[in-house]
């Protein structure tokens, strides 16, 4: 592939809700621009972009897909995002590095959740926004409403710049009402585009809808206005040049339509992806930070500039080892060169770079301001990172990706894997950020976290195929804590006589409960030497170690005062083993007495919902014995606060997905400890009786 310069240049995200057949139309598009030489299908499971396993497997997207075409002189990088929500890390991994959004719709359903989630997705990330109608040869398929529910979610600068010639079955092209051509379906295998004249039947309707283009393109310029309200004429290259001004100020969102999968209307799109998308440059000087003095600095676009470029994506490739993957933002890179990573402080060895097409790699001797590309077997650089010139160093904002909502446990199927199990998480982890993976020490379990259970099941289907280990999923279990509410005075005492040497320690304590937070407090209050000064520690060690395994179902204690005042010794059978026994005589005796209870985690949780759903969320929460703390509104939606027991949180993923159809999103974080009402306690003791009945046998 030639080189192309940075204004020759479109790096164009494709964003969807699930199923709208976003991965065809980047099929489509290669296939016309000829980067393929055959039409990919998601359904055949021979698409370019959705090449992993998994992903035909399962016919959707899981990773973002990069695929360069090269149409009308310009240079397009497609980058193909999932549209299920449990892959929401990797749109946002690949809107970061896009200077422009595709959002494709069905012409059926129009807008749907995802739409709205990537919509906004976009508008966060600054991007201009196009609209592709596709599907437009399914039943029921309608343009024109589809258009509307566009309008009537993200306002009046979503404007149609082209028009169907028919729908349904008798669907067989577009109008492009920049240029007032008709792009008609050939027919035959790969339905090659014919560029006609407008069908005299439909040259009413096209010149009305030319007007609102008109208009949206004087809007965007000046002098175009002047001239229009002069009743001027304006001609094509200034109404795409209004309209570019307008999709570059994010104020115009231009509307097209066809078929990905019969591959109609996609030539009319690459046209108009070339002339109204903006290129690196348009996007101005990016931002990011000095590692010396932390102020903010840019650089421009511009390959005269010093080198940058983020890292958006690392893959474990398996011929080539780990591959980064980048965008520049400024300068040059070369083959065979060495460059500074900022956030790590280290150079790094720069070897072959490659362009890629899905899991092609093609070689490049270069890469460009503003061009997508990967080198092979970095050492120290993961993702997020900056890589740049040494001498002019920056480091630009991270990926910002969700955090994981979504926790299992996970168990080896076969005993000994834990190395493999770690090892491959760790090598997973590297490649996905929103994944999380922790060993809780209270419970002894792996936990592993993500944004779904689609998600997860990818994870464990990965682990097995890149690294032969398989794991079983279970449900967390809740770290439960044991504490007193009352006070008990008790007595600890130890005599054991087998002939020889006996055993004797004697303590008596009081228990006490202390404010949340506090742990433990040992009070030594002997007096006269009731306890002789050497034995004391071990009194305290006795009663520290009795804290791992609570009374009441096992579970650590916490917020315990135990004050020894009194006691007595042997001068002959007492020991510091004999004095540890006797406190956890105490300790169990006095935990008891003083009305031991059960703690659970509670959560600190923020829903955010479209208004609409506030009710069904609400209820839901109280149902959880949740306690909503308060809401506000945020853009379209609602922000719900609260704080709910962990244990109602497990699966709640899967329930505010199902409540919402999918428009809720949460966050959730640890809050504080509270007392278990006594209906639940008797479950959980009743579980833990059961689960060491069954370890004993």
């Amino acid at each position: 592939m030639k080189r192309y310069p940075t204004p020759n240049l479109r790096n164009l995200g494709i964003i969807a809700h699930g199923g709208a057949g976003k991965t065809s139309l980047a099929e489509a598009m290669l296939f016309d621009a000829g980067a393929v030489d055959r039409l990919g299908r998601t359904d055949d499971g021979n698409a370019t972009l959705d090449y992993e396993p998994e992903e035909i497997r399962r016919k959707i997207s899981i990773s973002v897909g990069l695929a360069p075409c090269e149409w009308k002189d310009h240079k397009i990088n497609i980058i193909d995002t999932p549209g299920y929500f449990d892959f929401v890390g990797e749109v946002k991994t690949g809107l970061r590095v896009a200077d422009s959004a595709l959002v494709v719709a069905d012409a059926v359903s129009g807008v749907e959740v995802g739409t709205e989630l990537v919509w906004d997705y976009a508008q966060e990330a600054g991007l201009s926004r196009f609209v592709f109608i596709n599907k437009m040869d399914r039943e029921n398929a309608d343009f024109f409403k589809a258009v509307e529910s566009f309008r009537s979610s993200f306002g009046n600068g979503v404007v149609p710049v082209q028009m169907p010639i028919g729908a349904e079955a008798s669907f067989r092209g577009v109008i492009d009402l920049i240029t007032m051509k008709a792009y008609v379906s050939a027919g035959g295998a790969t339905n090659q585009t014919q560029v006609e004249d407008v069908p005299a039947g439909m040259r009413s309707r096209a010149d009305d809808m030319r007007v609102a283009v008109v208009e949206a393109a004087a809007e965007h310029d000046d002098d175009l206005l002047m001239k229009y309200l002069e009743g001027e004429s304006l001609t094509e290259d200034e109404i795409k040049k209004g309209l570019r001004a307008g999709v570059i100020a994010g104020k115009l969102f231009p509307v097209m339509c066809g078929s990905a999968a019969r591959n109609m209307g996609v030539q009319a799109l690459l046209d108009n992806i070339v002339a109204l998308a903006p290129s690196p440059e348009d996007m101005g000087e990016v931002r990011g930070k000095s590692i010396k003095t932390g102020e903010e600095v840019t650089r421009k676009p511009a390959d005269a500039q010093p080198f940058s470029a983020l890292v958006f994506k690392t893959t474990a490739d398996p011929y080539v080892g780990k591959l980064t993957v980048f965008r520049v933002y400024s300068g040059v890179i070369r083959s065979d060169s060495q460059m500074y990573n900022a956030n790590k402080g280290r150079n790094e060895r720069i070897g072959q770079l490659f362009t890629l097409k899905g899991k092609h790699q093609d070689p490049a001797p270069e890469l460009w301001c503003g061009d997508i590309g990967a080198v092979a077997k970095l050492a120290e650089t993961q993702t997020s990172d900056t890589l740049c010139d040494e001498a002019n160093p920056i480091v630009f904002e991270p990926v910002k990706f969700p955090h994981p909502v979504y926790s299992v446990a996970i168990v080896p199927k076969t005993k000994g894997d834990e190395e493999k199990i770690g090892n491959g998480l760790a090598r997973l982890m590297e490649e996905d950020p929103t994944l999380r993976v922790e060993r809780n020490a209270e419970t002894n379990q792996t936990i592993l976290s993500g944004m779904g259970d689609q998600h997860v099941d990818v994870i464990v289907e990965r682990m097995k195929r890149k690294f032969g280990v398989e794991v079983t999923l279970k449900e967390p279990l809740i770290a439960y804590r044991e504490t007193v509410r009352g006070s008990s005075d008790v007595e600890g005492r130890h005599k054991k006589q087998t002939g020889g040497r006996g055993q004797f320690g004697h303590v008596l304590m009081r228990f006490e409960p202390l404010p949340a937070g506090t742990e433990f407090e040992f009070v030594d209050k002997i007096f006269g030497g009731a306890v002789p000064r050497q034995y004391i520690p071990a009194v305290e060690k006795g009663i520290r170690e009795c804290m791992t395994e609570g009374v009441l179902a096992g579970y650590p204690v916490v917020d315990i005062r135990a004050t020894l005042y009194d006691g007595s010794f042997h001068a002959v059978d007492s020991s510091e083993m004999a004095f540890k026994i006797a406190a956890s005589l105490a300790f169990k005796k006095g935990m008891s007495e003083a009305r031991a209870v059960l703690l659970e985690p509670i959560m600190k949780v923020e829903v955010t919902v479209p208004e609409q759903y506030m009710g069904d969320v609400m209820g839901d929460l109280n149902k959880k014995r949740g306690r909503i703390l308060g809401m506000e509104p945020k853009g379209r939606n609602q922000v719900i606060r609260a704080t709910v027991p962990a244990k109602e949180m497990t699966k709640y993923a899967i329930d505010l997905r199902s409540m919402t159809q999918g428009r809720g999103v949460y966050t959730m974080e640890f809050d504080h400890y509270e007392e278990v009402p006594s209906n639940e306690a008797e479950r959980v003791i009743e579980d833990a009786r059961k689960a060491k009945e069954a370890e004993s046998k």
